[in-house]
Parts: structure tokens; sequence; C-alpha cells
């Protein structure tokens, strides 16, 4: 039976090293759903694996867009789609890595791309929507977007009942209909998630170490290599962006470097919020390689 594995948690964690200790005991390759990754010239700031790891397991996905590339989630679970179809004829099981959270889940699950809406317009019609009373906002919806009402398990849900008319005032379309969309459909049968976690603490502190080792790596010469790039959305990520305030202003460099700790750490607290509300990931220390590939192995045998 086709299975994916996929390993999440927080940045610094030593997932990598784990995707690769499984890949060679299932003898199969690597897809990286690290959005950071994605990019060929960026390589100090992003952590990616050394050319050595990268020699060891076939992986996918890592350093194979240029950052003037518009790349989005939709183009990426189409890509992934393909491939894992493709490599699910050679192997039994995929190995699947990276901390961008909504990018794994979008493999995993699936996900509806619903269209952005201009801030502006967005809060005009919601200001308006708040004075009107729930048994107002209710028939409206019921006339807008019947099958969103009828999906509402809590029709007192302001929140949503006013995200949804805002949607439809501002796009024409009905929320809906991106909800109902059929999803691309999974070339495997069954998945395994595996989170790695330790203190809070402990985390912070490899995450000061990281950064200090891309500093002395040579993070801000790649940044300042690329800073007339700095308005790309490839370049809006933790440790060019900070460096590139600090290009901009000249100040203090240990106070940019400090920031660059500060915003990895925010970061690293998210993601841990992000995979966290799923009940569907078994929690690991991520040294445990032996207990890990134990519960795999079992996991792979009584599914």
């Amino acid at each position: 039976m086709n299975t994916l594995i996929s390993i999440v948690g927080p940045t610094g964690i030593g997932k990598t090293k784990l995707s690769i200790y499984l890949a060679k005991k299932f003898k199969t390759e690597i897809i990286s759903c690290d959005s950071r990754q994605f990019y060929k010239e960026l390589n100090i700031g992003t952590s990616k694996p050394s050319k050595k790891k990268l020699k060891k397991i076939k992986h996918h996905f890592i350093g194979h867009l240029n950052i003037k590339n518009n790349y989005n989630i939709s183009l990426f679970e189409k890509d992934v789609i393909k491939l894992l179809r493709k490599l699910f004829k050679k192997y039994k099981v995929i190995i699947m890595v990276g901390g961008s959270g909504l990018y794994e889940k979008t493999i995993i699950e699936g996900i509806n791309i619903i269209p952005n809406i201009k801030k502006k317009k967005k809060l005009k019609i919601r200001k308006k929507l708040n004075t009107k009373n729930l048994e107002y906002l209710l028939k409206k919806l019921k006339k807008k977007d019947i099958n969103y009402y009828n999906w509402l398990n809590n029709k007192k849900d302001k929140r949503k009942i006013i995200r949804a008319l805002e949607f439809k005032y501002c796009t024409k379309k009905k929320l809906s209909s991106f909800y109902y969309k059929k999803k691309i459909k999974r070339p495997f049968k069954r998945y395994i998630r595996i989170g790695l976690i330790i203190n809070i603490k402990k985390i912070y502190n490899k995450i000061n170490k990281k950064v200090d080792l891309m500093i002395k790596k040579g993070l801000i010469n790649e940044a300042k290599k690329y800073y007339k790039y700095k308005k790309l959305n490839s370049l809006n990520t933790i440790g060019y962006k900070e460096i590139f305030k600090y290009l901009k202003k000249k100040n203090n460099i240990n106070s940019c470097i400090e920031e660059i700790k500060k915003n990895t750490r925010n970061y690293a607290k998210k993601q841990i919020i992000w995979f966290k509300k799923y009940n569907n990931i078994k929690w690991f220390k991520p040294n445990n390689y032996k207990i890990i590939y134990i519960y795999i192995k079992k996991k792979l045998k009584n599914s």
C-alpha cells in the first residue's frame, strides 16, 4: 500500500537528519515541503541540507527554483502530486520533510486556494455588516450562499457569517464553492505523520546557536548579494529581511543578529502551535531514531 511518511516540527529540531535515516532504512527518496529551500540562490539562510547529505539520498524540491520565479502553494501541490505518482511506481514508501505547515497540509489533505480580497474593501464591508443583527445576517447568508449556510454548524458564529458575506460581496463568488471544490486525488492510500519536539527552551538555544553558525558561514554576504532583489516574495523571509533592513539603515549588526534570533524563535513557536492542533501526529524526541523506525514499521504492518 502506497504510504507517505511526513516528518514535521519546528525549525532546527533535526528533521533533515531523521528523514535521511528513514530514507536509507526504507530505501526511498525524500520530498521537501520547506518553502524556504525551493530557491537555488538561497543556501545559508534557509539551512539547506549540505551537498554531502543531498548526495546520500535523492531529494526533490530543494533549489529547483530561481528567486524570480512566481511559485505558490497551488503549483506546489500539482508538482508534488505529479512526482508522487511517478515515485510510487518505484517505491511503496516516500518520505516528506519540512516545517512549512500549510505546504505539508496541502500534500496530506489537499487545500482549497481562496482568492485574496483587498483589505480596504473587505474592512469597509465588514464594518457595515457588523452593525447588523444576527437574524439579518443569517437571512442574507441563506440567500447569497445556501451551501455555506447549511454547512455552518454554529448559526450564531457571527464572525464566520460575516466572513462568508464579505467574500461574496467582494468577489461576487460563493465561499462554499471553494470548500466544495473537488481536490486533486492523492496517489497514496495512507500517510503517517511524525512530529519532533523537545523543551521549548532547548529549541530556542538550538536556534540561537544555528543563527550564530549561519552568520559565521557568511549569511550577511549572501544577503548582500541579493539585496537588489529584496522586494521579491522569495526573499521576504527570516534572516534575509533583517539583514536587508540593516544594510539600508547601517545600524548595529549585533542588533540585526538578535532580531534574526528573536524572529526565528517566534517562527518556531508558531510552527509548534500549527502542528499541535493535529491529533494524527505522533510526537517523538528528535534523537529517538530507532523508536521512530520501529513505530513506523508497526504502523505499516498493522494497517
